[in-house]
């Protein structure tokens, strides 16, 4: 694993810890001291794949990204970007290929959830509010978008004219189909 850091304009991509320490050594700013070098050296070893930044005084820090690639174009390039993975994505599919599978004919039963802003009346004041409202339906459709289509169509004649509706392509709507209708 190498390491890649910049501190404003000066940055290096490292391919040991060592090096990197010789680099923030060389840039007397940083002030570079044996509870730092620890730091940098636990982090360097540990299976953690974020991005790590240092502060060196008020609102000025300097970066220390992990990376497989072997050159600094590979790496400005992301030809070595490392995947994160946690349990959140494990859970869900990546937002591109959800929105890739929104026109996908594939008729049958939807489950498709919706947040939206929805307006209601506060009966003590006579006034009105935007309130979050979830939304979860299941639904024969034709396509993911038909499913969005159907949900907002229904929701239209329900709600207040001036709710507010995401975007199907929005991370404010989800859908899964779940099969074949009979």
């Amino acid at each position: 694993m190498n390491l890649y850091l910049r501190y404003f304009d000066k940055e290096a991509l490292v391919h040991n810890v060592d090096e990197a320490i010789e680099f923030l050594c060389s840039i007397p700013e940083i002030g570079m001291n044996a509870e730092m070098e620890a730091d940098i050296r636990d982090y360097a070893a540990s299976e953690v794949f974020y991005p790590k930044r240092y502060k060196v005084r008020p609102r000025v820090y300097f970066i220390i990204i992990k990376t497989t690639a072997d050159t600094m174009l590979d790496f400005k390039q992301k030809k070595a970007v490392h995947p994160v993975i946690n349990s959140l994505s494990d859970r869900r599919e990546p937002a591109s290929s959800t929105v890739a599978r929104l026109p996908e004919q594939r008729p049958g039963w939807y489950e498709g959830i919706l947040d939206f802003k929805r307006v209601v009346t506060i009966p003590a004041t006579g006034k009105h509010e935007y309130r979050d409202t979830h939304f979860e339906v299941h639904c024969k459709a034709n396509s993911g978008q038909d499913c969005y289509n159907r949900i907002v169509e229904h929701l239209r004649g329900r709600v207040d004219s001036r709710s507010q509706f995401p975007s199907a392509r929005g991370k404010n709507f989800q859908f899964r189909y779940l099969g074949m209708w009979k």
